[in-house]
Order: C-alpha cells, then structure tokens, then sequence
C-alpha cells in the first residue's frame, strides 16, 4: 500500500510540513496552503510532488512542530512507481489514467482527477505507474 520508486532517477528534498499530520511511508504528497499533506482521491494533480520519504506518527518528538521532511521526486520525465491498486486491475489497463483511492493506492475504476498514468500490469492489485507531479506526467 504505497507508491514505491521502481524505475528512473529519484532524489529527495526537504520541505515544509503541516502539524499534527500523521503520513505513511511512500504516501503521496501534496501541497495545501504551502505545506506538505498527504494526497487524497479529490486533490489536483497540480499540488502533487513525490512520496514522503518516511512515515509520520503522532509519536514523533517533533510531530506538532514546524518542520521540513523527506519528499522523494523523480529527477527525470517518466519515472515507474510501483503501486496498490483498489479496484481489479486488468490487463488491457496499461496506458489508462487513473485517480487516486487515498494517498497510498490506485483506483482504477475513476478516472474524474487522473493523477496516475498505468504503465504495466502486475497483478489484478499491482502495477507500475507514472505519477502525475505538479499536473505533469
């Protein structure tokens, strides 16, 4: 249940992060009102970045303060992320654009938003993907 850097050039920035937000590893971040949250099925692909580089739990020392994490951004056009995908994955998918469920799956089956492109079909719930980052492929 991710979005795990699988083909292509990544490298990871710091940026500033919202307070009190517990994220997963590998969640998909975007921005809102200039601080990192973690995506969802109804935000643009315009505030998407990368994934967090690691998780965010309520127990973190500096979980309610002001400060820069971990984002992972791909250093080249059309970098693979391997993906979890909510709804059957088929096959004949490859090439169709696709919203997210929440920050760490694919749903295959809406395509209102399109934040991801399906490259290849791994299993009815896996694939590799190219994320659609700040509404570009």
């Amino acid at each position: 249940m991710a979005f795990i850097p699988y083909k292509g050039r990544f490298k990871t920035i710091y940026l500033g992060m919202t307070t009190s937000t517990v994220v997963s590893r590998y969640a998909v971040a975007s921005v809102s009102s200039g601080l990192l949250i973690a995506a969802t099925s109804s935000t643009t692909a315009l505030s998407h970045l990368g994934v967090f580089a690691k998780a965010i739990v309520a127990a973190d020392s500096d979980y309610a303060s002001a400060r820069k994490v971990g984002v992972i951004v791909p250093l080249e056009k059309n970098c693979e992320w391997l993906a979890d995908v909510t709804a059957t994955l088929l096959s004949t998918d490859s090439g169709a654009e696709v919203d997210f469920t929440d920050s760490l799956n694919i749903n295959r089956g809406a395509s209102s938003v399109d934040t991801c492109m399906i490259r290849d079909f791994i299993s009815t719930t896996k694939c590799t993907c190219v994320l659609k980052l700040q509404a570009s492929y």
